[in-house]
């Protein structure tokens, strides 16, 4: 009969976190007690403690600050693009993850939420005004490489939240910023990047009024052919 192994010291801080969050012991702001606190409170030593503070860092789950006061300390947040991103980036680069998924990913998500009614149409209107700005900025002729894409990243992210979920929102982000090294080395030179930032930029606005005039189906076909074709342009 198999034995389970037992649970690794930092472990027990998980569980805990995650149990006072659930039973409202813990919420969004609170801090974690100390170190000290937590090593005593579970019997284990504070070296244990620091390895589950580091990871509930990663995660997304605290924020950690030096110094005093209510905002020091390990303070829970939640940031869950964040510790995606960080454990798809990982898997990608050891390949047990490949670009291609993580595009096929973007395609599902991106279209199912082009073609949900805004939860918030107020929301919707402002993200409109927001992406209406995006794509000015990317017509700067002056923007760089690096800078065209981070903000071809935030276009993106907010088009999908206009659906309102936070969980697709999340993992919007998170997928974009998984494969981002990936997509920067993709283009080998700046003059290879001209005529593929044109075509975007033509894309960009085509969605971006296919949003504007609600035309929703027509939304999701057209981000599926704008991902789909920059992908062919990087393999």
């Amino acid at each position: 009969m198999p034995i389970n192994p037992a649970p690794r010291a930092y472990q027990i801080v998980l569980e805990s976190v995650e149990a006072d969050l659930r039973n409202g012991k813990l919420s969004l702001g609170d801090q974690l007690p100390g170190e000290r606190a937590l090593a005593e409170q579970h019997g284990i030593s504070r070296a244990s403690v620091r390895d589950a503070i580091r990871i509930l860092d990663v995660m997304g789950i605290i924020r950690t600050s030096t110094g005093s006061g209510p905002n020091s300390g390990a303070v829970i947040i939640s940031n869950p693009a964040s510790g995606i991103s960080q454990a798809l980036r990982l898997h990608v680069a050891a390949k047990g993850i490949n670009v291609r998924e993580i595009v096929e990913a973007r395609v599902l998500l991106e279209t199912w939420a082009a073609q949900m009614n805004p939860r918030d149409p107020i929301y919707a209107q402002q993200v409109i005004d927001r992406t209406a700005v995006l794509i000015m900025r990317m017509d700067d002729p002056q923007l760089s490489r690096d800078a065209f894409h981070r903000i071809d990243a935030e276009f993106h992210v907010l088009l999908a939240s206009m659906a309102g979920n936070s969980v697709v929102e999340a993992m919007m982000e998170s997928l974009r910023h998984s494969i981002s090294d990936y997509v920067a080395d993709s283009i080998p030179s700046d003059e290879a990047w001209q005529p593929v930032v044109k075509v975007l930029r033509r894309q960009h606005k085509a969605i971006h009024h296919a949003f504007a005039t609600n035309q929703r189906e027509r939304a999701a076909q057209l981000l599926e052919e704008h991902i789909s074709w920059f992908y062919a342009q990087t393999r």
